[in-house]
């Protein structure tokens, strides 16, 4: 474990050479955040009127109020997902462009993901209806239906790791995607899934040190007793936590990208050295 975490670091810091060396990555999921709070924003009125007509009225009617919470729950969760599939899709466009040492342009990543729409909400219609079932799991089970709902949250996200390069680089359904990506998973030592534990737990801590350093540094605006100072120091805190949030995100994207590349064509990306690649995707004994 302790060499997979090692080779998995080792990628992380590869997949950040590629993004200093193309920064433009970063917007993808800038715009995929800014879209999903436009979604957000959209949804919450007519949640909210669902909840309440769900807790007022009684018998049938509150029936139909709870009915009404997962039809527009569903409505969310597909219309978000579609959102992020898109963008990501788009990053993993223009980063297997890079990995190929070919030029990448944001219109070009926008224009992948504008083509491959139908298979995007197709995925995203499968997405939504498994977070759904998992959140249903969860409200119906209680502390049992967390711990089912935890497990198959987990065994689906590895076993969809590598669905977005796969929807970037075929022209393919998203059954077909999710079975190719499956497939891709069982050829290797779990490298994807190490790595983007060690993605997830590297970013979790530089986290919770930004939100200590933040504290710190909107405690000190405050001991001054100046509004200026309290401002500017929420302002600094939010910015810095968005940009860890955007560079996180972009960098699993080079990642997922990079490990499809090589598994699936055999072929070293730009920035990625062939015996960490090797060593990431060794058939299985």
């Amino acid at each position: 474990m302790a060499g997979k975490l090692a080779r998995s670091w080792d990628l992380m810091k590869a997949s950040a050479a590629v993004l200093r060396s193309d920064k433009a990555l970063l917007a993808f999921p800038l715009l995929s955040g800014v879209c999903s709070l436009v979604v957000a924003a959209s949804f919450l009125v007519p949640v909210a009127l669902a909840v309440i007509a769900g807790g007022y009225l009684g018998g049938e009617r509150t029936r139909h109020g709870s009915a009404l919470v997962y039809l527009v729950g569903f409505g969310f969760y597909l219309v978000q997902y579609f959102v992020i599939v898109f963008f990501n899709t788009a990053l993993a466009g223009c980063a297997l462009r890079h990995l190929r040492g070919e030029p990448t342009r944001l219109s070009d990543g926008l224009a992948l993901a504008r083509s491959r729409w139908a298979s995007l909400l197709g995925y995203a219609l499968i997405a939504a209806t498994v977070g759904l079932f998992l959140r249903a799991l969860q409200e119906r089970l209680g502390l049992i239906g967390r711990l089912v709902a935890g497990f198959l949250g987990l065994a689906w996200t590895v076993a969809t790791f590598l669905v977005v390069p796969v929807l970037a680089s075929q022209d393919v359904g998203p059954f077909d995607a999710v079975r190719r990506s499956v497939e891709l998973l069982k050829r290797t030592w779990g490298e994807n899934l190490v790595g983007n534990v060690g993605l997830g737990t590297a970013f979790g801590l530089a986290t919770l040190l930004a939100v200590l350093l933040g504290a710190l540094l909107i405690g000190g605006a405050v001991a001054l007793h100046s509004l200026p100072a309290v401002v500017v120091a929420v302002a600094v805190v939010a910015v810095g936590l968005v940009l860890l949030g955007l560079v996180q995100a972009s960098l699993q994207g080079i990642y997922a990208a990079a490990l499809y590349h090589y598994a699936e064509d055999g072929v070293v990306g730009a920035g990625f050295e062939a015996a960490l690649l090797e060593s990431a995707f060794r058939p299985k004994r």
